[in-house]
């Protein structure tokens, strides 16, 4: 998380605020609301088991035990979604907060709380009276330290706020509308460069399932190509996005987020089948996770929630386990409007006012008062959704999944907390409105299976790979892509599914749409190798590809530079001995990365209108590996002339970086442990919130991403006291707490106690809060 105020004035807030207190609880807590008594067990890393007598206490006692642990962070998720930030930071965050207000989520989620089940509406309500029972039992001297340092209190938690923050996860996840405005810029390329930017097929990926081809349909739309000006404001966007959008740890660079895999007993040394799942997110203190086990006599849940919603998010429940990676659809679509000048766009029906509000955003004046002013601001829509660039060049909207209230993304968890068979959790799936998930299932029998679930739309023309005109029909909506039709496997003869943000679908599936951002292979195809390398798999096999560093396009990139002798005689001896692997004390590692940046950047200097990240994810590998002429820039003959110019300048910057000595050149230099709290900076109180900085193993293509993975987990059905849990940091947000940072060094070496789940071992733990009913 990056914080949006200085030194200077946090200090000035923490004189304001009072000393630093740490948040105890009393043995005995009455609650008004409850109507039977709740017990709270903490285990030794302060993961809390409730158990109630009935679903109304159980999800008040969630909403407020973890309003004990996480409440600033649960504020700070629902201010930025709302685009209520600035009342807190001013005119640093004002932008943001505009953003977020043109999307109209507010209105969104206050419409998507009507359509929800009875059932998931009660417990939203009752987890909102729970943190709300929290907040009320604060003082002064009890409230979270971040309150007073920025001298607010916390307004009542409404169920809508717990909506909103699936809103934060879908912009995270699925937000592609960019991509569409450069795809656009790159159709003037010649014949064969634009043909291999579009080709997804290489010789390492894990494609899971081939599906049916449609007939005679185009995956292409017209084209209409935006101007400069367009897209440096959807860079300026997208930066908005990423500050805002890791000030609450839910940044996923490229949609890049996450490994799993499910594994059947045929394949494991237990007989039984295995799940495991590693979700990849920007790193914060405290992270996005908290772990929970839920207990009443209608639901028995353990895993991961996030703080703010009731309910476990991945986990298992007494028969089946579930986890889940981004799939990468293309569920956005821009729109280019043709105006008149008087406030009205062409649309297929001829022209139409668009459609103007006011917002309002509250503005702190000055960082030491939390008086705030008025800055009032326009929000334009079209039917298909909101105006978000709008300039000489160019004006376009935003159609989104995200913006109808009939999807949702927590019915689906809701059901999954209680499902107990593949019929059950694909019955569960079907209500998923979220970004696309490719969800995996095991079971206590031994089932095993996987179901790319999510709303992805079908467009009466072409796919949404690039922008349509607004006064066409072209990029109508007419429907869905059946469920029937989405990816999945029940079963399957290999035992293995592995999936981790890779194109899983064949080229002949009929919706290619589903794959359009999808990430590179590297990930899948390292996972998918290992695993299968083994005859008999064990909890210590899988723990240890969780943890595995070895890059393959690096490797492959380091293989080749030796073959060709396209560096120094110093460079050669070193990646001639590298195993490719991402270690803390490897030079090689470091080399080979810095290698790979100089050869993109130079491929890309060849084509500026392809960004550094498509030449990394489509050319880089092939086009050294195939000598593709056609992408060196001019004055290059060749790739081994690229790479020893590069080995020149990578060797230069390294020693004006880390010194002469060429031993001091190592890849944990740069690849450090890296979790910022907002008040890290902050004098006095900054030092509590300093978490470790170790260096770490890993790197963007190894299974192992190191500080990015926000999680780390693995299951075997009816095993469930063997459970393998652990978070980056801890359960608490609050720095006084032993539990604020006190699972990373498990993290870092993957090996947490086990996660007790049956109830022999679970009543064994101390109890450490008992909620009781209060007398009104």
């Amino acid at each position: 998380m990056r914080t949006p105020l200085s030194a200077a004035l946090l200090l000035i807030l923490f004189v304001v605020s009072g000393p630093v207190l740490a948040q105890t609880a009393p043995l005995s807590v009455p609650a008004s609301g409850l109507s039977r008594e709740v017990t709270v067990r903490r285990d030794e890393r302060g993961i809390p088991f409730i158990e109630a007598a009935n679903d109304a206490d159980l999800y008040f006692a969630q909403g407020y035990v973890t309003a004990s642990d996480r409440l600033w962070q649960m504020d700070m998720m629902r201010r930025v979604v709302r685009g209520e930030t600035a009342e807190l930071f001013g005119n640093k965050t004002l932008e943001q907060d505009k953003r977020w207000r043109r999307f109209g989520f507010a209105k969104v989620v206050d419409s998507s709380y009507s359509t929800l089940s009875p059932e998931l509406r009660a417990a939203l309500d009752n987890y909102a009276r729970g943190v709300n029972a929290f907040i009320a039992g604060l003082d002064e001297k009890t409230m979270p330290i971040e309150f007073g340092i920025l001298q607010y209190k916390p307004k009542p938690w409404l169920p809508t706020d717990s909506l909103a923050i699936g809103k934060i996860l879908a912009d995270g996840l699925s937000t592609t509308w960019r991509s569409d405005l450069l795809r656009a810029q790159a159709q003037v390329l010649p014949v064969d460069k634009l043909a291999d930017l579009e080709n997804q097929v290489t010789p390492y990926d894990v494609v899971l399932y081939a599906g049916k081809k449609a007939k005679g349909r185009s995956t292409r739309g017209g084209v209409i190509s935006p101007a400069s000006s367009t897209l440096a404001a959807a860079d300026r966007d997208e930066q908005l996005r990423r500050e805002s959008l890791e000030f609450v740890g839910l940044y996923a660079e490229g949609l890049a987020a996450s490994n799993n895999w499910v594994i059947a007993g045929k394949r494991t040394a237990s007989g039984k089948a295995m799940l495991a799942n590693d979700p990849h997110l920007s790193a914060g203190a405290p992270g996005i996770w908290y772990i929970a086990d839920i207990q009443s006599p209608e639901v028995h849940a353990a895993g991961v929630s996030i703080p703010g919603i009731p309910g476990i998010v991945l986990g298992h429940n007494e028969t089946i386990a579930w986890g889940a990676t981004n799939v990468g659809p293309d569920v956005q679509d821009l729109y280019k409007l043709e105006l008149d000048g008087n406030g009205s766009y062409r649309s297929p029906d001829g022209w139409k006012k668009l459609d103007v509000r006011t917002e309002r955003i509250a503005v702190r004046s000055t960082p030491i008062s939390p008086e705030t002013k008025a800055v009032d601001f326009e929000v334009k829509s079209i039917d298909q959704g909101p105006v978000i660039l709008d300039d000489k060049s160019g004006t376009y909207a935003l159609r989104w999944t995200a913006f109808d209230p009939s999807f949702n993304e927590f019915e689906a968890f809701f059901r999954l907390n209680r499902a107990n068979s593949w019929t059950s959790f694909t019955n569960a799936l079907k209500t998923f409105g979220g970004p696309s998930q490719n969800f995996i299932y095991a079971d206590t029998k031994g089932h095993i299976g996987w179901y790319a679930a999510g709303r992805i739309p079908i467009r009466r023309k072409g796919i949404g790979s690039m922008p349509y005109a607004a006064a066409s029909t072209d990029g109508e909506w007419i429907g869905y892509i059946p469920f029937a039709e989405l990816p999945h496997l029940y079963d399957p003869p290999s035992g293995l599914i592995v999936t981790a943000n890779q194109r899983t679908v064949g080229s002949s599936y009929k919706y290619p749409q589903i794959a359009s951002d999808a990430s590179a292979p590297w990930r899948a195809r390292r996972i998918f190798d290992r695993l299968s390398a083994i005859k008999k798999v064990t909890t210590d096999d899988v723990a240890s590809v969780q943890l595995d560093a070895f890059n393959i396009p690096l490797d492959l990139l380091a293989k080749q530079i030796v073959r060709r002798k396209a560096a120094s005689p110093e460079t050669l001896a070193v990646l001639k001995d590298w195993d490719g692997r991402m270690m803390p004390g490897s030079q090689a590692a470091l080399l080979a990365e810095e290698m790979q940046k100089c050869v993109t950047t130079d491929i890309m200097r060849s084509t500026p209108l392809v960004n550094y990240g498509t030449i990394l994810e489509r050319i880089t590998e092939r086009a050294v590996r195939e000598d593709l002429a056609r992408w060196l820039p001019n004055g290059v003959k060749s790739y081994d002339e690229m790479m020893l110019s590069c080995d020149k300048q990578v060797r230069g910057s390294m020693t004006r970086v880390f010194g002469a000595d060429p031993a001091g050149w190592k890849w944990g230099n740069v690849h450090t442990a890296v979790f910022p709290h907002p008040l890290v900076v902050a004098p006095l109180v900054g030092a509590g919130f300093v978490t470790r900085k170790d260096p770490l193993a890993g790197s963007r293509y190894s299974p192992n991403v190191g500080s990015s993975v926000s999680m780390r987990y693995i299951v075997t059905p009816g095993e469930w006291d063997a459970t393998h849990l652990v978070i980056p940091l801890g359960e608490s947000g609050s720095p006084s707490s032993p539990h604020f940072k006190d699972q990373f060094d498990q993290w870092r070496t993957n090996a947490p106690p086990p996660l007790v789940f049956e109830k022999a071992k679970v009543e064994k733990l101390p109890v450490a809060v008992i909620l009781t009913p209060k007398a009104n």
